[in-house]
């Protein structure tokens, strides 16, 4: 790899230049009426953490819309913590450091809402309840306290087409799900095994 590293602030502004006032400016503190109904219609967000020595984790997390959130107060919102494979990586990281980044999305917009904020871990029982779906209550619940909301432009979602179906080749050149669980993360079942558990039945242990 050639060329020279950016390494300080100056640099970087050289090469991408200084936001604007509305765009360093846009940052708020609390929930507005369209901060809520935008949480309201996401059904999806994407929470980044780092730990203690400043590892970085990003995590999917996927409710019907309308559950994804629970918003708390004007400056705290909670999302669940439903079953899932037990790793946590970005629990762990939240109980080392507790700065969270959170992007929510709404399925064909290009715009999207970020939180950054700092989280924690509960397991507070009317909280819990809830939120619950389906009748189940989630495992916990991560609350975050926001320090700063704004929206994002659309330029990435425009530039990968992320939302034009006519672009979508899902399984075009990435192999199936249980062809990489096979590969990738030694399951000893066969393949055949591993391509029942994915397909239909899968989504019998959501919650």
């Amino acid at each position: 790899m050639t060329g020279t590293e950016i390494v300080t602030v100056e640099q970087l502004e050289a090469v991408i230049g200084t936001p604007g006032e509305r765009a360093a400016t846009k940052g708020r503190a609390r929930l507005t009426a369209d901060d809520r109904a935008w949480l309201a219609a996401s059904p999806f967000c994407v929470v980044s953490t780092a730990d203690a020595d400043g590892r970085c984790d990003a995590s999917p997390k996927g409710d019907p819309a309308g559950h994804l959130v629970h918003v708390v107060d004007d400056v705290t919102v909670a999302l669940a913590e439903r079953p899932g494979n037990r790793r946590a990586d970005g629990y762990r990281n939240i109980l080392a450091n507790p700065h969270v980044g959170l992007l929510f999305l709404i399925p064909g917009r290009g715009d999207t809402l970020r939180i950054n904020g700092r989280a924690r871990l509960v397991t507070d029982d009317e909280l819990l309840d809830a939120m619950a779906f389906g009748g189940k209550r989630p495992l916990l619940a991560m609350v975050v306290g926001i320090e700063e909301i704004f929206f994002h432009c659309s330029k990435a979602f425009l530039r990968s087409e992320l939302w034009q179906p006519e672009t979508w080749a899902p399984d075009a050149t990435v192999p199936r799900r249980a062809v990489l669980a096979r590969r990738h993360e030694r399951d000893p079942r066969t393949l055949d095994e591993l391509e029942a558990y994915y397909g239909p039945s899968y989504r019998e242990g959501l919650y």
